[in-house]
């Protein structure tokens, strides 16, 4: 054992592990790398890794529960080897309380012993810094042993990229980086606790309810009408309870404001007169109470062939005009989300704009964080599988910043609700689809058999799936370079304001929805995405990403030509600081390919708004 610990000291094979990793300790140990365990508790972890001190190690019993198997530490940091069961090298398949007992009774004996020669030696290098720490988070590293530490598995300051505030303020600047328009890929997203954007949110908020009720207007219309100046009454409400307070004054103000917001669209507004579409006289109070009672509660309208005609013409021409029309309803759905929280939670739902404001104004208040809630327009036209919402969770790892190297993991899973998809009710059983909400709810028994118990597929049963729709090329020809070139844009723009570490990577865990025609929509970026799986699918998954991510870390370096499992290499800058060429990103619909060839000038300004306010002038 002590010769095996000399000789890994020597190739530099020393690595710790922090948190819920046991398939990292196990493929490490695999290789022949020696571990220095650290302690359970965080806040010694300072004492643990230091090996500029001597350790020395306490023998005294102690009577705390030493027997339960955990490292016991001298005020010096030290570690006992433990006399009991360690954590296990690899989670178990989903089964019974039964089988897990049996499981457990069967391994006992065999690695018990083992346990303890890792623990024997881990006490042996526990002089020694590791050259290898993958940890679940860097707060509870001291920064000066962090820094003697080759390979980390973290980044500092990844908040522009994988906070929900962060990535929509970098996404804001991506039109002064890259060709690209984070619109075609990015929900439309707001900072409420920021007046600007708050303001720009309440328009777009306006803007969406006269587009949705244009929509609504021609859907309870349907084939009704005949004559282009007959007027038909919709009223499918169920009497006098819901009357509309006019209800042709409000399909005419609907169209009124759509043709001014295509006007902007067309900037023929630049010498006019007119103000802003949403800053007309149309008291916008009393109209999205009307579309409240049409959306909602069933109300009547009345709808002439001609304005059904002009109804038709500014929609089409809107959805030229607008990237994100496909994924638009009728009921104008956002959904509200706590800046810097995970696995779902705070999130809520809504079609009320009194209801978005309200928590805004919770955001001005002294003991609120500001900007800790952000708006996003909710996609109302996913595609489901057997009628049933779901996102994927699609891994890429960042090796370098300076040059930017990326890669993409091939192998990715869907996550099911546990309800049918519906927008009549936003409950989070219907509409969130992490793992960590959706365990809380029975799948509902009108949920087709075909689907999957535990809610999770691979990408190639999805792959199987759009084959039998007739989509066969929409995976590699649409969804994957989508998802590649959603991902390359996100980190171009978030790039320079994070924190970068020569030798360390990041593995992110990017979430997308995919739209009726298949275009994918990136929710959101995680940084240390969960490991724990939560099906077979996932069991399997998580280990392999694990695996290859040490194959690209680790192998790469001496052996550029090594396998890298089913990572791709899809980005990585060449001529950096040379002034090179701009790179391109990809975008979708394109062919499965992204340059290598790339390099961006140092002297890009980055972050900086160049934003130019001013008034129109009148002519004297």
């Amino acid at each position: 054992g002590r010769l095996s610990c000399l000789v890994s000291a020597q190739e530099k094979k020393i690595f710790a592990v922090q948190g819920p990793y046991p398939v990292i300790r196990s493929l490490l140990r695999a290789r022949g790398w020696v571990e220095r365990k650290l302690p359970r508790d965080g806040r010694q972890l300072k004492q643990q890794l230091d090996g500029q001190k001597k350790q020395q190690l306490e023998t005294e019993p102690r009577d705390d529960g030493d027997e339960q198997g955990e490292a016991v530490l001298n005020p010096c940091g030290g570690a006992q080897p433990s006399l009991g069961i360690t954590e296990p090298l690899d989670y178990p398949l989903p089964c019974n309380e039964e089988d897990e007992e049996k499981e457990d009774k069967d391994e006992e004996e065999d690695s018990e012993d083992s346990d303890d020669i890792h623990d024997l030696m881990s006490y042996l290098v526990r002089d020694q810094v590791p050259n290898f720490l993958w940890t679940i988070r860097l707060s509870n590293i001291d920064q000066e042993l962090l820094q003697k530490i080759e390979v980390v598995n973290r980044y500092h300051w990844v908040h522009a990229l994988s906070t929900k505030e962060g990535l929509c303020l970098s996404l804001q600047n991506l039109p002064w980086i890259e060709q690209a328009d984070p619109n075609t890929f990015f929900p439309r997203c707001y900072r409420l606790g920021t007046m600007e954007e708050r303001e720009a949110f309440i328009e777009d908020f306006h803007l969406t309810a006269a587009r949705s009720l244009l929509k609504l207007a021609l859907e309870k219309a349907g084939d009704k009408l005949v004559g282009t100046e007959q007027h038909l009454k919709l009223d499918t409400g169920p009497g006098p309870g819901y009357p509309l307070s006019s209800p042709r004054w409000l399909v005419e103000k609907a169209l009124e404001v759509c043709e001014q917001h295509l006007g902007v669209l067309g900037h023929q507004d630049i010498d006019r007169k007119t103000p802003s579409p949403c800053r007309t006289c149309i008291d916008w109070d009393r109209f999205l109470q009307d579309y409240y009672s049409v959306a909602h509660e069933e109300a009547g309208l009345e709808l002439s062939g001609t304005q059904r005609e002009r109804c038709q013409d500014l929609l089409q021409r809107l959805a030229e005009q607008l990237p994100q029309f496909s994924i638009e309803g009728n009921l104008n759905v956002w959904i509200l989300k706590p800046s810097a929280k995970s696995r779902g939670r705070g999130i809520v739902c809504t079609t009320r704009l009194e209801e978005v404001l309200q928590l805004a104004r919770g955001c001005a208040t002294p003991s609120v964080r500001v900007c800790e809630w952000v708006v996003q327009k909710y996609v109302e036209q996913p595609l489901t599988i057997f009628d049933t919402k779901f996102d994927i969770r699609q891994w890429f790892l960042v090796t370098d910043g300076y040059p930017l190297t990326v890669w993409f993991y091939q192998d990715c899973y869907l996550r099911f609700c546990s309800q049918p998809f519906s927008l009549q009710h936003l409950e989070h059983s219907r509409h969130l689809c992490n793992v960590s909400i959706q365990k809380r709810y029975k799948t509902s028994p009108c949920h087709d058999p075909r689907m999957p118990r535990h809610r999770v597929w691979s990408s190639k049963q999805f792959q199987g799936y759009l084959a039998g729709l007739g989509q066969r090329d929409a995976w590699h020809q649409v969804i994957v370079p989508g998802m590649k070139a959603a991902i390359l844009n996100s980190l171009r723009c978030a790039r320079d304001h994070m924190g970068f570490r020569k030798g360390s990577f990041e593995l992110f865990g990017a979430d997308f929805l995919v739209g009726k025609d298949c275009q994918p929509w990136l929710l959101e970026i995680n940084s240390c995405p969960t490991m724990k799986p939560s099906s077979a699918v996932t069991r399997r998954l998580c280990a392999n990403v694990q695996r290859d991510t040490l194959c690209v870390v680790l192998d790469c370096k001496d052996n550029p030509s090594c396998s890298t499992g089913a990572f791709e290499l899809i980005y990585k800058e060449v001529g950096w600081g040379l002034g090179g060429r701009q790179p391109q990103a990809p975008r979708a619909p394109t062919p499965c390919y992204v340059s290598l060839q790339a390099a961006v000038p140092p002297c890009l300004t980055v972050g900086i708004n160049l934003m130019v306010k001013g008034c129109s002038l009148k002519k004297p």
